[in-house]
């Protein structure tokens, strides 16, 4: 494909992938963002493929590039939903103080 499709295909997937992300209902935001990590999770397995066989240097750039971001998307992505996970945990029980049971 000559670049400038490629750019094209770029841009349109920008564009809808924002649209689709601004949509999504906030109690779907969790299941939304297990999906994501799953899809991220690919991602940078293709990354590392391309990366290990890149014959250019551009290439390899890119590729590396794509491997760092995805790295930190898939990282953050499961530090969100753990946190948010943790949030309808519930409350843990205060633990009791040592003083407390020396007065007794």
């Amino acid at each position: 494909m000559d670049p400038i499709t490629l750019l094209t295909f770029f841009v349109l997937s920008v564009f809808v992938g924002f649209e689709v992300v601004s949509k999504v209902s906030s109690t779907l935001h969790t299941p939304l963002m297990s999906g994501a990590n799953a899809i991220h999770g690919i991602i940078l397995v293709g990354a590392v493929i391309v990366a290990g066989q890149a014959e250019s240097p551009l290439v390899l750039v890119v590729a590396l590039l794509a491997v760092l971001m995805a790295t930190v998307n898939l990282v953050g992505g499961f530090v969100v939903t753990d946190r948010m996970l943790q949030m309808f945990g519930g409350r843990k029980p205060a633990p009791q103080r040592a003083d407390a049971e020396d007065a007794r």
